[in-house]
């Protein structure tokens, strides 16, 4: 695949490694993969009260629960091969206007996999059911993430 890839460089010396930069490789996707599989590993140190609460969440209680990115990112980080997750563990809550947490990372300061995992992540939190909602309809998830692209997502 990089063989054809450079063939294409030569044929168009203007996109020159075009190929190269928008392609992932399998451990770029592995890794994730994993990330995904595991965004969410931190909750298990969040209190029931908290985590299962069927109304809105207090100031307190949501700052609690914005742990969860950092208490998973420590559960995998020393785990050879999840440590190339726990950066997306740690960041898939950053938003693209820095409104984000728990850094507060801005556009290209999130790593791509994490920016590309927040979309996937929103879509399904907008369209499936919470404790304390019903989902949205799946042309309600896709119209929300159109809307934000830019200000919350990188798209």
């Amino acid at each position: 695949m990089e063989a054809l890839g450079a063939a294409l460089d030569l044929r168009d010396s203007q996109t020159a490694g075009h190929s190269q930069r928008v392609s992932w490789s399998d451990k770029q996707l592995g890794s994730l993969a994993r990330g995904a599989y595991l965004h969410d590993i931190g909750k298990l140190g969040i209190p029931d009260g908290i985590l299962l609460k069927p109304g809105t969440l207090t100031a307190d209680e949501r700052a609690l629960m914005q742990q969860h990115v950092q208490i998973g990112f420590e559960l995998v980080k020393g785990i050879p091969f999840l440590a190339d997750a726990a950066e997306i563990i740690l960041t898939h809550h950053e938003r693209h206007d820095g409104s984000g947490y728990p850094r507060g990372l801005k556009a290209e300061e999130i790593p791509l996999a994490a920016r590309i995992f927040a979309v996937a992540d929103s879509f399904d939190a907008i369209t499936s059911d919470r404790p304390y909602r019903r989902g949205s309809p799946l042309d309600t998830g896709r119209e929300t993430i159109q809307r934000e692209a830019g200000r919350l997502f990188d798209l």
